[in-house]
């Protein structure tokens, strides 16, 4: 029997919809979301969706543009790299933060609002910034791979952190200096503690932002 004290349901909009999806693939995978499961989420019948949204494909880009929209975009009021910097930060903590959206913004073309307005002022940071307009391509993008590609392999890594010196002990035996100098050399390396072995996603990013200010300054 219902409560009568309960405050009524909100109403059925896009929004709501929207933000149900994306609670479902934030907890199973985005393999876990359906139009029938996204109904029962919202307690409605799955036809009363269609009001708001096409197809599973249009609530798929829908919350990967809410998604975009959580990441810092660049300020044209900042420093280039600055501003470059916190936008791959932020880009690498938002995707950790929804494990499905790596491979969904790698894998369909997105023109949401967040999206646009995302991409647009990155362009805009790294034009105003000196690079040419198939400069500023080249370094979205190559900033962009090292990000979807760090992120990936932070979710998929087969070890914790906390796991690795424990893991590099345990596979020695099939890494032989003799035959394996240098990677035998970097296990006892981790093994004995001296070193950690965590990668690290700034040390990458760093790398990038110096080799493209290079490119700028040559081109300029």
């Amino acid at each position: 029997m219902s409560n009568p004290d309960a405050p009524p349901p909100s109403p059925l909009s896009r929004e709501r919809v929207l933000r149900a999806a994306l609670r479902l693939a934030d907890e199973g995978g985005i393999e876990s979301l359906s139009m029938r499961k996204l109904a029962e989420e919202l307690g409605v019948q799955a036809m009363s969706l269609y009001n708001h949204v096409t197809n599973k494909d249009d609530v798929i880009c829908g919350i990967v543009d809410i998604v975009v929209g959580e990441i810092e975009v660049p300020s044209l009021e900042t420093d280039w790299k600055t501003a470059m910097r916190r936008r791959a930060i932020a880009a690498h903590e938002v995707l950790l933060r929804h494990p499905w959206a790596t491979m969904a913004l790698m894998s369909r073309v997105n023109i949401g609002s967040a999206m646009l307005h995302y991409i647009d002022a990155t362009l805009g940071c790294l034009r105003e910034a000196g690079f040419s307009i198939e400069m500023a391509d080249h370094a979205w993008n190559a900033i962009d791979s090292h990000i979807y590609g760090f992120t990936l392999q932070e979710l998929n890594f087969p070890f914790e952190a906390a796991e690795y010196s424990e893991a590099a002990e345990n596979y020695l035996s099939q890494i032989p200096a003799d035959q394996y100098p240098y990677f035998n050399q970097l296990a006892r390396h981790v093994m004995g503690k001296h070193y950690d072995g965590i990668h690290d996603f700034e040390f990458g990013l760093e790398l990038l932002l110096d080799g493209l200010d290079q490119l700028r300054h040559s081109a300029t």
